[in-house]
């Protein structure tokens, strides 16, 4: 499908995104209700607080009091459409064209299935579901009702990846061999998302495979344009564990540490002193209390304890052997200790090669030796939310699931990949995938 693209501008950044023309065309806004009110459902709000006359969001479900109450006022949500949990939004007759899913993890099929059954267009976050059955009965769901079902598989629509698919679609390197691709986690990124935070524990979340990386299981198979035959894996929990904890460390940051100032991964010089990631902890409005607010609950919550004393069983280092039909192979490697984030991409051809970084790249002939250099700077996911956001607005609007960049059944290989991955780790044998 060709849409054409024009710029809008993009929150109170430099950034600017490119968001289809026909965007402009919708009479009246597409309604939704969000299910989820932390980190990802405020970037689905922020793109409705920018375009108001296309997205309206009328409905949030979220446990968390200050979450929801801030949510609320922000969008201007009646009090009458704030729930306290996903289930009491379907006790209600259908009041909004769309149902976007950001809880967490194993909260996905639950209010997804209800969501298609009650008549609603469905925006799911990754990962779909944490089994292969579960992702399987989302898909029969969906086409028994006829709704659609948009996987956040945001990387499909930043300019990066889409610029990386042209090339290879366009033969602008030959013929595709073979693709390495790195996720850098980033140091602090990983403690704070998988040792200490939410996703800390594969059993009560999903496995770092899914929760992480099906953005980029997804990216290879779209790259490659053909079906993940087979996977060979590899990978750990190497560092993240008790008995590494340095001498002198203690439960807690703040109870005492000796080594807490030389700690690279000190809860009490992440949160407090550099202020990074304290949306996690609701902050008071009043800036002056949000320092002795920040302390407490580095005191009292999972944020403040030693990386090294944790619950946590995600793998820090994980490696991945795909086989695709027709003989392309690609690696993918998955690492915690980087100093940096944002992926990095080799795509080899049998008349070129391309390295890329999120931001640029550059595509070299073998023939003459010529190099050609791309660049973009975005943000969100390489500039993908908001592309995503109005795809999904498009196609529900147009309730026409083609306006999107792939089907729930091509959204769902990724997870094969994912759950062939696991258990080829864990068994140490090469999984076949059938998809």
């Amino acid at each position: 499908m060709t849409t054409n693209f024009k710029e809008f501008p993009y929150d109170d950044k430099t950034t600017h995104i490119l968001l289809p023309e026909r965007f402009e065309t919708i009479d009246k806004p597409v309604t939704a209700i969000v299910i989820g009110a932390g980190r990802r459902g405020y970037v689905y709000g922020q793109f409705a607080s920018q375009y108001e006359q296309q997205f309206d969001i009328i409905g949030v479900a979220e446990p968390n009091p200050i979450r929801n109450q801030r949510y609320a006022t922000t969008h201007k949500i009646p009090a009458e459409n704030c729930f306290l949990n996903w289930e009491e939004v379907f006790t209600r007759p259908r009041f909004a064209d769309a149902v976007i899913i950001a809880s967490p993890d194993r909260l996905h099929v639950g209010p997804c299935l209800a969501a298609l059954k009650a008549g609603y267009h469905v925006l799911l976050e990754k990962p779909i579901a944490p089994s292969e059955e579960e992702c399987r009965q989302i898909l029969e769901a969906s086409r028994a009702s006829g709704k659609i079902v948009a996987v956040c598989h945001v990387l499909r629509y930043a300019p990066y990846f889409r610029k990386l698919r042209s090339l290879i679609r366009s033969g602008a390197i030959g013929e595709l061999i073979s693709i390495q691709h790195l996720e850098p986690i980033e140091h602090v990124h990983m403690t704070h998302s998988y040792v200490r935070g939410n996703w800390k524990n594969s059993t009560t979340t999903t496995p770092i495979i899914l929760a992480k990386a099906s953005h980029d299981l997804d990216i290879l198979r779209w790259l490659v344009g053909k079906p993940c035959t087979s996977v060979h894996a590899f990978g750990g929990l190497r560092w993240f564990r008790q008995e590494n904890a340095p001498e002198g460390s203690t439960h807690r940051c703040t109870d005492g540490c000796k080594v807490e100032e030389e700690c690279p991964y000190s809860a009490i010089k992440i949160y407090h002193k550099l202020r990074e990631r304290t949306y996690v902890f609701d902050l008071p409005e009043d800036k002056d209390a949000q320092g002795d607010y920040i302390m407490e609950q580095l005191r009292t919550t999972d944020y403040g304890r030693c990386v090294y004393q944790m619950d946590n069983d995600q793998p820090d280092h994980y490696v991945a052997n795909l086989q695709f039909e027709g003989g392309v192979t690609a690696s993918f490697s998955l690492q915690a200790f980087t100093s940096y984030e944002g992926r990095r991409t080799r795509v080899m051809g049998s008349h070129g090669d391309i390295v890329g970084d999120m931001t640029e790249m550059v595509i070299t002939s073998f023939q003459n030796g010529k190099k050609e250099q791309w660049a973009e700077t975005t943000d969100l996911h390489g500039g993908g939310d908001f592309r995503l956001m109005a795809d999904f607005v498009m196609a529900v609007h147009a309730n026409d699931p083609n306006m999107l960049t792939s089907t729930l059944e091509a959204s769902i290989e990724s997870h094969l990949m994912g759950f062939a991955a696991e258990k080829s780790r864990k068994e140490g044998i090469v999984v076949p995938v059938h998809c």
